[in-house]
């Protein structure tokens, strides 16, 4: 009886288990299928600005159904600190276009009073989110003709900055896009989509060249050198939409600080024609931060690398 029980080990079946190809041909861990090194410095890089991201989303919370409104008023804070020194100016701005820019009289007054009209209007009508496009172009229209006007077009730092400022508007205008209603109920808005992704990746792109005006002016030093290594890593990010809203924080909160220390237009006197320069930079700096707390609040939009990396 016994004799006819094997006790043995069983033999493995030669047998193919999917003799037809059907089942999933990925190889199983056991056959060299790995998952993410923990120790490897890019998986190191990318937990930390998850870790990142994820604070910035938790501590943001509370101010971000408020972010669009801070954010169009710090864009228009410049023209409204603008038109307010005009009329509290108006003898020595009279005064610098007519002999220095030669304005014949009248022309002058002319030119101030649009640029105040315009800059009082447009900025209020972003705040209140009225007429949105024909404000933003008001004011692109002022920052064009100022340029012109007073004959710092060909200023580095003062083309710099307003190309920055430019980005805010623009900005804006996607904001616009996004928040208004449609015009036509019922037709396709596949138009509106792509314009504002056009938008936005202009508005970022055009947003940076502050810092990039930043870098190329003043004294270098250890600090200096620094953080402008860290800033323009973060601007190219901000430029190509890869970890946008992480970068944009970055730079706000690097902006605000460097406003504050370098723009301090509080600290000189009053009679001291430095005070009107500082003021100027430290209002157009803010306009900027606005453009780029604007961009945390949007997002960078379908033509960015954030938006790529979703779809796979």
């Amino acid at each position: 009886m016994t004799s006819r029980i094997s006790i043995a080990r069983p033999q493995t079946n030669n047998f193919n288990s999917d003799p037809h190809g059907l089942s999933n041909s990925r190889a199983s861990a056991s056959a060299g299928y790995r998952s993410a090194n923990p120790d490897d410095p890019l998986e190191k890089l990318r937990a930390f600005s998850k870790q990142v991201e994820d604070y910035v989303e938790i501590y943001s919370q509370p101010l971000k159904p408020h972010l669009p409104q801070i954010g169009r008023f710090l864009i228009v804070v410049t023209f409204l600190e603008d038109a307010l020194r005009i009329m509290t100016q108006w003898g020595d701005q009279l005064w610098y276009l007519q002999q220095h820019r030669k304005f014949p009289w009248g022309i002058s007054h002319l030119f101030l009073l649009i640029n105040v009209v315009t800059m009082l209007g447009a900025s209020s009508m972003v705040i209140l989110k009225r007429y949105t496009e024909y404000s933003v172009a008001g004011l692109l229209a002022v920052v064009i003709i100022q340029g012109f006007g007073y004959g710092l077009i060909f200023d580095l730092n003062f083309f710099l900055r307003n190309l920055s400022v430019i980005g805010g508007l623009f900005m804006v205008f996607s904001d616009s896009m996004v928040s208004r209603k449609k015009l036509f109920a019922g037709l396709p808005s596949i138009s509106e989509t792509d314009r504002r992704k056009y938008f936005l990746l202009a508005g970022r792109v055009l947003l940076i060249f502050l810092f990039l005006g930043f870098i190329l002016q003043g004294t270098w030093s250890i600090a200096r050198v620094f953080v402008s290594i860290i800033g323009l890593a973060a601007c190219i990010m901000v430029a190509v939409g890869f970890k946008a809203k992480w970068s944009a924080s970055f730079l706000v909160l690097v902006l605000s600080i460097f406003n504050v220390f370098a723009n301090n237009w509080w600290s000189v006197h009053s009679g001291h024609p430095q005070r009107d320069f500082l003021k100027y930079d430290f209002f157009q700096t803010l306009s900027i931060v606005g453009g780029l707390i604007l961009l945390v609040n949007m997002g960078p939009g379908g033509l960015s690398v954030d938006e790529k990396k979703k779809t796979y």
